[in-house]
């Protein structure tokens, strides 16, 4: 791509350079952690998602050499990241995300009165995970039996309400654990999950925050405070003193972006002048999905409906066509097989199918599987 340097951005050159950014026009990386590290995280709730995001940003790349790099190399972690949601991060970059998720202001949380803690309550049960989880690596059973145990018996009371039941109230701040580099996923014991202590020194709140919207503005930039508090799930007017305090000080500038103001990191003004062409495949919760703005150039027309689950993203699989959203698509696997069925929502021409058919094989290699097109319904919900 040829590119330039400019003060005013269309959305079709913001696209184009967070694409090529984002490893979805050439690989980015030799290994997962440098890929996480454009993101600048994965999202694993789904974690053969997760898999599929970093994988498909690589050439050759397998979810074998994800999970090495998780589990054997320690070059990834599992934990809490943005949104309070779990996320592969690389662990190079911990001590920013830790020093920068814990000084996100923490509201009062979706808990009614009688369920949600107290500030008091909720400094000693971090400091009961912390605790418990050094030098070990605990189910959530026995972390809770430590916490409890550390605490009181209010923490153990269970009043969160829960997929199968409820949880015990200290649960509502797990994520606020491994924000403070209490806590990250351990391999796990057979099927069930544990958790264990991370090495880590958080940096500095102020200076992480700092490093922290430098690299959010370098993936997704041009953005707005509202787009980067609507990131991390973070209260707007906190973002926009943030902002200006980095504006004021040339560490950021603002560039018209498609009619109104907008920031990129300071000199970093370069976009390329043509837009991206070609057929991709994306699966739940990518990060290109989640943090692109505005949401409606790319998810356009009929897709804002179809592929989006109440104007969130992420919880349909996508696929791209020429940089924007142009269906859904679904994967079922069964032993090696891999069913793939994809969605277009206009016909594809040969050259889109061809290209198509490239992007599930590819995800067959991920995967570690024989895949099997279908083009046609995906009758399969959004993910919840």
């Amino acid at each position: 791509m040829t590119s330039t340097r400019t003060t005013t951005v269309t959305w079709t050159m913001a696209n184009a350079r967070r694409m090529e950014r984002q490893g979805l026009v050439a690989p980015t990386g030799p290994a997962p952690a440098d890929v996480v590290d454009t993101l600048p995280a994965a999202h694993a709730q789904v974690m053969s998602a997760a898999e599929l995001s970093i994988g498909l940003r690589m050439t050759g790349a397998t979810r074998t050499d994800v999970r090495r790099a998780l589990w054997t190399d320690r070059s990834l972690v599992k934990t809490y990241g943005p949104r309070g949601t779990v996320h592969l991060l690389p662990s190079a970059g911990l001590p920013l995300w830790t020093g920068a998720l814990s000084a996100v202001p923490v509201g009062r949380g979706p808990f009614r009165e009688g369920v949600r803690m107290t500030p008091e309550q909720t400094e000693a049960v971090l400091a009961a995970i912390a605790d418990a989880l050094t030098g070990a690596e605990l189910t959530v059973d026995e972390l809770s039996d430590a916490v409890v145990e550390r605490t009181g018996a209010w923490a153990g009371d269970p009043v969160m309400p829960a997929f199968q039941g409820m949880w015990p109230r200290w649960r509502q701040v797990l994520h606020l654990a491994g924000h403070r580099g209490a806590l990250c996923f351990a391999a796990g014991r057979g099927r069930k999950v544990t958790f264990a202590r991370p090495e880590v020194v958080p940096l500095d709140g102020a200076r992480a925050l700092v490093a922290l919207v430098r690299r959010y503005l370098h993936a997704y930039g041009p953005a707005t405070p509202e787009h980067f508090a609507k990131w991390l799930a973070a209260p707007r007017g906190w973002a926009v003193d943030l902002f200006a305090g980095m504006a004021g000080r040339g560490e950021i500038e603002a560039v018209a972006y498609e009619g109104a103001p907008a920031w990129l990191v300071a000199g970093d003004t370069v976009f390329p002048e043509e837009p991206v062409r070609g057929v991709r495949l994306l699966p739940y919760f990518d990060a290109f999905l989640i943090a692109s703005r505005p949401r409606e150039s790319l998810f356009p027309g009929a897709t804002y409906h179809r592929a989006l689950a109440g104007g969130q993203a992420g919880n349909f699989p996508v696929l791209l066509i020429d940089g924007t959203v142009a269906g859904v698509w679904h994967q079922r696997r069964s032993g090696r097989r891999i069913s793939v069925t994809v969605e277009p929502l206009s016909p594809l021409t040969a050259g889109q199918l061809r290209g198509l058919e490239e992007q599930v094989a590819r995800v067959g290699e991920v995967l570690e599987g024989t895949p099997e097109l279908t083009v046609g319904k995906v009758t399969v919900g959004a993910h919840a």
